[in-house]
């Protein structure tokens, strides 16, 4: 396997906002092309440690090449990063001093890794960003019922034309299984109206796929289940920096920072808080950070990308 193209998005903020220092340990949970990976290593030798986490084996595949001359300082894991408290104990850790999340997919999982993320190309429909996992977005798109689909579509994509979209597909699939991303994408497109054909700015079947892949892979459920842990696996002034791509993993992010820094549950007029809540973690900027003009004209999946950045009280 060729090393991978490793454009990391908002890197030198991400890093920059981890305020990290030599002999700091560090997670970097979602190790992709290593570009962070790299950064974060500058920023910790000598004496730091790097846990790298990843979900694709190809990435962990990668990493384990990429990074060998710093093999005494990282240790590499094939787990998703919502396993963080059992690696972390797995390793005799209680706490690390930054994490990283960057939840965008990788330049190798949409161009290279044949795996059907992109509908740019006309792949086999499996989406899994883990190929250990069993369910492929092809079952999904040719097992679920009707409502299922049309369900996923509006809850995972904001697809106002969902249940067009999902009565489409099922009607089709009747007659021949669907296999391939440009046949899915061709069906969505079928399913939408001429007047709203040429009013989208994006291709018709963006945010089925998008729905798909979170479906496929139950990005949610890591990510909500990671951020209701997350308090406890950073030490004091630590960092938590994460990168997401859409509004519900942004949204998630946000609610999730919002209570563990101001979640009493007191009325307003009481004179003081009588609940016990004790604040644990603190926004350390208040509106996300977004990628620069200059790098979404270099990268232009960039330019949806949010940073969030939190801090251990």
């Amino acid at each position: 396997m060729k090393p991978f193209n490793h454009i990391s998005v908002l890197q030198a903020e991400a890093c920059d906002h981890l305020n990290l220092k030599p002999g700091a340990v560090c997670v970097d949970g979602t190790l992709g092309g290593c570009g962070h990976a790299r950064s974060i290593l500058k920023l910790i030798l000598p004496g730091g440690k790097l846990i790298g986490i990843d979900q694709d084996i190809d990435a962990v595949n990668n990493a384990e090449s990429m990074l060998s001359e710093f093999s005494d300082s990282i240790h590499i894991v094939h787990s998703n990063f919502s396993e963080l408290p059992a690696i972390l104990d797995s390793l005799g850790l209680k706490g690390v001093d930054g994490i990283l999340l960057d939840l965008g997919l990788s330049f190798h999982q949409l161009m290279e890794s044949q795996r059907g993320f992109s509908f740019q190309k006309d792949e086999p429909l499996d989406m899994r960003m883990d190929i250990e996992k069993t369910s492929t977005a092809a079952d999904i798109i040719n097992e679920y019922s009707e409502f299922a689909l049309a369900d996923i579509f509006f809850r995972y994509g904001e697809e106002r034309m969902s249940r067009k979209i999902a009565r489409q597909i099922v009607e089709k699939r009747e007659i021949s299984k669907i296999a391939s991303t440009r046949e899915l994408a061709a069906i969505v497109r079928e399913a939408m109206p001429l007047k709203l054909l040429k009013t989208q700015k994006i291709h018709p079947a963006t945010r089925v796929f998008q729905a798909l892949r979170i479906e496929v892979n139950s990005e949610l459920e890591h990510l909500e289940n990671f951020m209701s842990q997350i308090p406890d696996l950073i030490n004091s002034g630590g960092r938590l920096c994460i990168i997401s791509f859409h509004s519900l993993e942004d949204r998630i992010v946000k609610q999730s920072i919002r209570s563990w820094e101001n979640g009493c549950t007191c009325p307003k007029y009481f004179p003081e808080c009588v609940c016990g809540f004790v604040p644990k973690l603190k926004a350390i900027v208040k509106k996300p950070i977004i990628p620069s003009s200059r790098e979404i004209s270099i990268n232009p999946l960039s330019r949806s990308a949010k940073l969030r950045v939190a801090e251990r009280i």
